[in-house]
């Protein structure tokens, strides 16, 4: 015999999952093991002949071979039943859950444990999967445990899982109304007398912007229904959380019982693990619990006590609030006013007078209208609100947004001792409240997917991950940054890469950049706390080198070789919004809050914060999806505008796609391509002697993407989206241009192996930015070992580059080079890449001794020659090749000491002689050392 068993004052959940699991165990019996809800009971005495119940005590334990449990993972819930989990010729014990975090006393052969709003959501997923057919009756009775369990898909723990669960049962005949008639049963009249009690004697207290209301009430033995009680008193108090307690005295015993129902909307708390220690449990919003001689009085206090201590300070307007705030003056125009709205993208502004006192506001509204009306030349302070709402540093997000509500404001100015500090708007209060949810739901981790982490996990996913030295650095900073009133949040890739670390399982991480954001701007005028901070690390960290880059006002710390820290790289920011004056312009930066400075980032995955300092410390601040993203392995631009503003982002993208290996998402790839055939780039650069987003910075990007151990992928996928077009509008990557960066692999795998050299240039310490000059920068790479006719270095990414440039038509070349700040040899070799190659394919085919070739080619180095073989005809190829690879490192059998030794005098002849010896050596003519001094004896008679 196989049983199902349901827990104690069954629910729908319980009972839904049951019905479910009887069509998946083919044969198996339900037990209700020890009564059921009120609205069950009510149920079943209608439907019980439609599912396989039986009783309890008909049942005989030594028929039993497995136990199906649903809902519970506790024995005490399972009655008198608990029992059978002990008896010897029990073949499996099956557990189906979906509450987390449960420390089990059941031992069992298999778990169905998931994080969804219902057991019975996990049943219809098997039934879906196995293709089983259930009745309408069956349908409807996990319908009514899906939707009391998740509030109709309104609770916290509920998800897309649920709801597509719902969605099938419906087709599989779930009655609609059978379900509305059992989930709002309505009110019994003891039910009704209760409430009335309640209302007359509840206590009530506002804490930290959050109303918690409790009462115990006195009934005359056990009631059902009071969930909906709690529910009802939540409902007409307009509290954010209430603990229902009921005593009672247990028949004929009078042993006091005393049983507490709990509902909280508060983010953070969590009822289940409150009611856990005494016995009791249930969800993170919704939990109750049953106890035996307590003081009911003092039982609740406490319960009362522990719910108000976890209650979390809500954000305050302090750490909500844009600063600083963009003001004009009365008199300023309202074409003016439009220009700042364009320029910040904000969708109001605050109107001061002469002496910084606030006086009005004007929102884009305004402006639109008087801009209608055609008054552009008409004073702001005509068309501003001068009926203000202000709240101080202080104020709380729920006060904040009762304000909003309560007089349909958009933004609230904040104001500490009359002085305006910033300013708090809806965006700001959506993006917190959205924040929150996804806090309350501390889903974790499913499987490979990112989740919301909690604050505190992911403090210790921090110190997990990272190495010791790294965390005790972080640990350092963020002391440092809160001694001095700020808040320090570890921003971008830093983040990013430890929550990919995390879902591959790696070892222990060492960044070998980490990027830090220092939010002080609200607690110090100056807008230097990223620079002060990184001098303050310094002095606890002095093997590192300080560099300051003020007008970005950031400073970067950098160890080189560090037998702990490596080469490592910290740069330290003030958080800061920025400004594009013209497309590819380098942007203007001002001091702000770390939420714009999130905002002004490029990509979702790499908008992620972590905030390391007190009171919030672990909180992740994620405002545009970024977890989303790096869940579904997509590069998704923050602004439509991005690529228009920086073409370097386009380069980016792919960079990112392909070394993470993500796709870049299907809009964000169609604004790439929108900037690009836009022809904005061409126009920019006609329009303006400087645009460094196509100079100096998109060479910096090139090399990044050049130097990389993916950099062909790279680069197709640059080809693919015409972003070549960023260094000039005819450069295309096509099959000729691809056959030359393949001979360009084959000349430098061959002076690499000849040379013992291997490849270094892939790393992130080469991924970096901002404050760093191309040829200085870390993990610089592999260097490309040259033939002994020359003296020059050039590494592998910038011969790449040059080839890139090279298949332009000769009069772009120099101007491109120039562009990208190129070394000046480089642009030296592109500029005179046209007349060499002429000249070479003109002269060489007439060269019929190897000493005419040596001759020919000897002045010219080895990037030219490599740059003129790759544009040639395989012939030309061919002898340019046997020159670098042979001819170029001949040397003569005889050397200027061995002309002394055999009594010829120094002098310039020594140059003639030599260069007649090596011509005779190449064309064979001479073999040998013996055959050398006959031939220079006879040439050149002493």
């Amino acid at each position: 015999m196989d049983l199902i068993l349901c827990h104690t004052t069954a629910d729908f959940d319980a009972l839904g999952a049951a019905v479910g699991l009887s069509r998946l165990w083919a044969g198996a019996k339900i037990v209700l093991t020890g009564g059921s809800h009120p609205a069950v009971k009510d149920f079943l005495a209608l439907h019980r002949d439609e599912y396989a119940l039986i009783e309890r005590r008909s049942v005989n334990p030594k028929q039993i071979r497995s136990l199906i449990v649903v809902d519970t993972q506790h024995r005490d819930r399972l009655g008198a039943a608990a029992e059978w989990l002990d008896l010897p010729q029990i073949e499996q014990i099956v557990v189906y859950d979906h509450h987390l975090e449960i420390d089990s006393d059941i031992s069992t052969t298999a778990t169905h444990i998931a994080d969804v709003g219902a057991t019975t959501t996990l049943i219809v997923e098997e039934l879906q999967a196995q293709q089983v057919e259930i009745t309408p009756f069956e349908a409807t009775v996990m319908a009514l445990g899906i939707h009391v369990d998740t509030g109709s898909l309104s609770f916290d723990q509920a998800n897309h899982r649920d709801a597509l669960a719902l969605a099938w049962l419906m087709q599989q005949g779930a009655s609609l109304h059978v379900v509305r008639d059992y989930i709002d049963p309505g009110f019994s009249p003891q039910l009704q007398a209760l409430l009335t009690e309640a209302l007359d004697n509840f206590h009530c207290e506002r804490l930290r912007g959050y109303t918690v209301t409790w009462v115990l009430l006195k009934t005359p033995g056990y009631v059902s229904g009071l969930s909906s009680l709690a529910a009802r008193l939540m409902e007409l108090t307009e509290s954010d959380a209430v603990l229902l307690g009921a005593r009672y005295a247990l028949g004929d015993s009078g042993e006091q019982r005393l049983t507490v129902i709990g509902r909280s909307q508060i983010p953070g708390t969590n009822l289940n693990e409150l009611f856990q220690p005494l016995g009791g449990g249930g969800h993170s919003q919704a939990a109750s619990l049953s106890l035996r001689g307590v003081d009911g009085q003092a039982t609740l206090q406490h319960l009362v006590d522990r719910l108000k201590a976890t209650i979390p300070h809500p954000p305050t307007a302090r750490e909500l609030m844009s600063s600083p705030v963009r003001t004009i003056r009365p008199d300023t125009t309202i074409a003016e006013a439009q220009r700042i709205l364009l320029r910040y993208g904000h969708s109001g502004l605050s109107v001061v007078d002469p002496t910084g006192k606030l006086v009005g506001i004007i929102s884009r509204r305004d402006i639109d209208i008087a801009l209608h009306h055609g008054f552009s030349h008409a004073p702001a302070k005509g068309y501003m609100t001068t009926n203000i709402k202000t709240i101080t540093p202080e104020t709380t997000l729920p006060e904040i947004q009762a304000l909003m509500v309560t007089y349909d404001i958009g933004r609230l100015p904040v104001l500490q001792d009359g002085e305006l500090r910033g300013i708090v708007t809806r965006t700001d209060v959506l993006r917190e409240l959205h924040q929150e949810g996804a806090r309350s739901e501390e889903r974790g981790v499913r499987g490979n997917a990112v989740g919301i982490i909690p604050p505190a996990a992911f403090l210790r996913l921090l110190s997990d991950r990272l190495a010791a030295p790294f965390w005790e650095l972080l640990t350092q900073a963020s002391a440092q940054a809160e001694q001095r009133g700020w808040h320090l949040y570890l921003v971008g890739g830093g983040v990013r890469d430890l929550l990919l670390a995390k879902q591959n399982g790696a070892a222990p991480l060492y960044l070998q950049d980490i990027d830090l954001v220092v939010d002080g701007f609200h607690r110090a005028a100056d807008v230097g706390a990223g620079v002060e901070l990184a001098r303050a690390l310094q002095q606890l960290y002095p093997a590192a080198r300080l560099e300051i880059h003020g007008v970005f006002q950031t400073a970067a710390l950098l160890w080189h070789k560090d037998p702990i820290f490596g080469s490592l790289w910290i740069d330290i920011a003030t958080a800061r919004t920025e400004f594009y004056p013209y497309p590819a312009a380098n942007p203007e930066v001002e001091a702000s809050s770390i939420r714009q400075d999130l905002y002004r980032r490029d990509f979702t995955i790499n908008s992620l914060a972590v905030r390391l300092t007190p009171p919030r410390a672990g909180e992740m601040l994620d405002f545009f999806g970024g977890l989303l993203d790096l869940q579904a392995k997509q590069i998704r631009v923050l602004h439509p505008n991005s690529f228009i503003e920086d073409p370097t982002r386009i380069y980016r993208a792919v960079r990112f796609a392909v070394r993470l290996e993500f796709a870049i998402e299907p809009q964000t790839e169609n604004y790439i391509r929108y900037a690009i055939n836009s022809g904005i780039y061409k126009r920019t650069q006609g329009n303006n002697s400087r645009a460094p987003a196509l100079q100096t910075r998109l060479k910096n990007e090139l090399k990044y993407i050049l130097q990389a151990p993916y950099w062909q992928a790279a680069l197709s996928l640059l080809g693919d989206l015409d972003a070549l077009q960023c260094l000039h509008e005819t450069l295309k990557l096509d099959k000729t241009l691809w056959q030359q960066l393949r001979f360009l692999e084959r000349c430098l795998r061959r002076f690499h192996r000849e040379s013992g050299v291997g490849s270094r240039e892939s790393g992130k310490g080469a991924e970096r930015q901002r404050g760093r000059g191309a040829e200085g920068q870390r993990g610089r790479g592999e260097i490309l070992p040259l033939t002994p006719h020359s003296s020059l270095l050039t590494p592998p990414w910038l011969l790449r580059l040059e080839v890139l440039i090279a298949y332009l038509a000769p009069e772009y070349r120099d101007r491109v080079a120039q562009n990208l700040q190129l070394p000046d040899d480089s642009i030296n070799r592109l500029r005179r890449l046209q007349q060499a190659q002429e000249r070479v394919l003109t002269v060489l085919p007439s060269c019929l001794l190897p000493s005419q070739v040596f001759d020919l080619l000897r002045q010219y180095d080895l990037p030219m020659l490599i740059l003129i073989a790759l544009r040639s005809p395989r012939p030309v190829r061919a002898l340019v090749w046997q020159y670098v690879t042979y001819w170029a490192n001949v040397q003569p059998l005889l050397n200027g000491h061995d002309l002394k030794q055999l009594g010829y005098k120094p002098g310039p002849q020594y140059r003639q002689i030599l260069d007649d010896l090596l011509a005779a050596t190449l064309d064979g003519i001479i073999r040998d050392r013996t055959e050398a001094e006959s031939y220079l004896f006879e040439h050149y008679p002493r």
